[in-house]
């Protein structure tokens, strides 16, 4: 009688084991390659609002609007890391942008119809303008904001306060530290 009440609270375990292994548990460990869309990087948002624009103003279908900012986000981000890489040098960064621009237009040659890139090579100191303005925008206020909140010199949720006093040690822990 005991072995057998033993089997079954055996059998009942591994089965409520095997169970617990089985479903999912409530905290997903995230995939920190992909982004998500509330941390979109500053480089994404430029890229979608100066798609959005283009979509709007060339009249462009599903598939071509999926093209494009796939290109733009490409771009965008090319001249990003030209403008961080060569900051205060002005020239050089218009320079190298251009060269980013040809390549846009390259591409985008084989996904607009001939309407529609005639349209964007006659429109595209407008959106080199456009891009531009918002990247300038968006760098000041994320100056403007690093200034106003500075973050602390450490990320491990450390505070800047006022230290708090060590209390003097008393004639009783003296004589007792000999």
């Amino acid at each position: 009688m005991r072995k057998s009440l033993a089997i079954g609270v055996l059998l009942l375990a591994s089965a409520l084991g095997a169970q617990a292994q089985q479903q999912p548990s409530l905290v997903q460990p995230q995939d920190k390659t992909k982004s998500s869309p509330r941390l979109a990087s500053d480089v994404q948002v430029r890229a979608k609002r100066l798609s959005d624009q283009m979509a709007r103003d060339l009249r462009l279908n599903g598939y071509q609007s999926s093209k494009l900012r796939a290109i733009n986000e490409d771009k965008v981000a090319k001249m990003a890391a030209i403008e961080r890489r060569n900051a205060g040098d002005a020239k050089l960064i218009d320079e190298q942008c251009g060269a980013v621009c040809k390549e846009r237009d390259q591409e985008l040659r084989a996904v607009l119809s001939t309407d529609q890139y005639s349209a964007y090579y006659g429109s595209r100191s407008d959106f080199y303008k456009y891009d531009k303005d918002y990247a300038a925008r968006t760098a000041n206020a994320t100056f403007v904001n690093s200034v106003q909140n500075p973050l602390p010199a450490s990320s491990r949720g450390a505070t800047i306060g006022p230290a708090t006093p060590k209390p003097a040690p008393t004639r009783a822990a003296a004589v007792r530290g000999r």
